[in-house]
């Protein structure tokens, strides 16, 4: 037992760091308990609205309702009021419009069970969502499509288990992320229609309630709403469309992950070839070690899409419910949903801040080739091997000997080329110093790059 006062307890204490330091405003809106609250409001009216049209309420009745039904004539406020004692938030809803409408309360909530509001809200809520995260995504897509553009044909050393590979050009490691970006931009169109979608089928997905249309009634509540109407339902909208909305914000987490993890690599301090923007004039890099520039926004990024993807596992598990519906999903769906949706697109909007501000250190590309001594080479020596009749497997114990010696002795894999008679008799000097010309290792790269962009820039219109 607490043995004196907390010093915050007379104060608002915030738990959640989507409070007060992850996420836009103009995001978090959509989750926050009055954007909820908002949008309910708005179903509840549609619903009136389509009993208008179909005659089961007058106009006079329905033009009442939609007058109250915002968030200034029935508070978030009363409503909690009244749900404190009914412990019933959607009852506590339709009881503090009742209260604001007057006459016309008799018909709110008509022929409705509580979850036709709250997935058809949360429906609102997900559609609201998917046209903040799509601008962020193209954003993104168009700030990688210009790197790539700028660095076409920007040589640098390709690496694989963290080792010297071949030359690679930094305008095909980012095409790689533009084509990537823009696959996750046409996931997300195509899931949008099955993702926003809510339901007005009543408590068990009969219709019973809504009487003889109450498909017509769906339909125009739906539509109304700009929603997608699902076929069948039991009490909730069928939550594989929820997995596959949390499998895409995961995708693409995972996807701004990737890139930012490339870039921390690169920046790392031996081998310094591209790497997060750093505002010399103000910004500190470590409380101690004042010479730091650290990747912090990458890092903070990295961190959010862990968490991001830990809202999966839940989001499959919410679709198991008892029969046509119980309540063990609502309580975590509150969490997943809005958390994930609102660290994505925070997750999005760094990753485009850190594309936009990376610098690329050409020089110091050139000089990681040249460190490696010319080993990153050994495999077009070896192919033009090939070409000039030399069986690929004999060639390759040719190079992977020349290779040893050169590592063991420090030496330039040229120089050792040249001593070798397997190699120096089939090429003259002026040919194997082309091959040994990073530029002649490229390949196609620039013609990939130019593609990805243009896909990316037709996906991006």
């Amino acid at each position: 037992m607490r043995a004196w006062p907390s010093p915050f307890s007379t104060m608002s204490v915030l738990t959640c760091p989507l409070d007060y330091r992850y996420g836009c405003d103009d995001f978090k809106v959509i989750w926050a308990e009055e954007g909820r609250h908002s949008r309910q409001l708005e179903v509840e009216k549609a619903l009136i609205w389509a009993h208008w049209q179909l005659g089961r309420v007058s106009e006079e009745d329905y033009l009442r309702v939609a007058a109250i039904a915002n968030s200034e004539s029935v508070t978030k406020e009363r409503v909690s009021e009244i749900e404190a004692e009914t412990k019933h938030d959607i009852m506590a809803l339709t009881k503090a419009m009742a209260e604001a409408a007057g006459d016309a309360g008799w018909c709110i909530h008509l022929g409705a069970t509580s979850n036709d509001i709250v997935d058809t809200a949360v429906a609102l809520q997900l559609r609201d969502s998917i046209v903040i995260l799509r601008e962020q995504v193209v954003a993104l897509l168009c700030t990688a499509a210009d790197l790539a553009e700028r660095e076409r044909d920007t040589v640098m050393l390709g690496r694989t288990h963290g080792q010297a590979a071949v030359p690679i050009t930094f305008g095909l490691k980012v095409a790689v992320w533009v084509d990537e970006i823009r696959r996750q931009l046409v996931r997300l169109d195509e899931a949008s229609g099955r993702v926003c979608v809510g339901k007005f089928l009543g408590a068990v997905g009969t219709g019973a309630a809504q009487g003889d249309d109450a498909r017509k009634l769906q339909s125009l509540i739906m539509e109304h709403l700009g929603l997608g109407t699902p076929l069948v339902t039991t009490q909730v909208v069928g939550r594989d469309r929820y997995i596959e909305y949390m499998g895409w914000l995961c995708n693409v987490a995972t996807t701004c992950e990737k890139i930012l993890q490339e870039i921390r690599n690169l920046q790392r301090s031996e081998i310094a070839e591209a790497g997060e923007g750093f505002d010399v004039k103000k910004q500190v890099g470590s409380s101690t070690m004042a010479h730091k520039r650290n990747p912090i926004k990458s890092e903070n990024a990295c961190g959010l899409a862990r968490v991001v993807r830990s809202f999966m596992m839940p989001t499959w598990e919410n679709a198991l419910l008892w029969h046509e519906r119980d309540l063990a999903n609502s309580s975590a769906e509150r969490f997943t949903l809005s958390h994930a949706s609102s660290l994505t697109e925070d997750v999005l909007e760094k990753t485009n801040s850190v594309l936009t501000h990376l610098w690329v250190d050409s020089d110091r590309m050139q000089a990681n080739i040249s460190a490696q001594k010319g080993l990153p080479m050994a495999e077009k020596v070896m192919l033009e091997m090939v070409d000039r009749g030399v069986p690929r497997d004999e060639a390759h114990e040719v190079l992977r000997t020349a290779s040893m010696e050169a590592m063991a002795n420090g030496e330039e894999l040229i120089d050792v080329c040249s001593r070798s008679p397997a190699i120096s008799a089939r090429f003259s000097v002026e040919e194997l110093e082309s091959m040994f010309d990073p530029l002649n290792h490229i390949g196609v790269s620039g013609e990939l790059v130019d593609e990805a962009v243009a896909e990316a820039r037709r996906a991006s219109e």
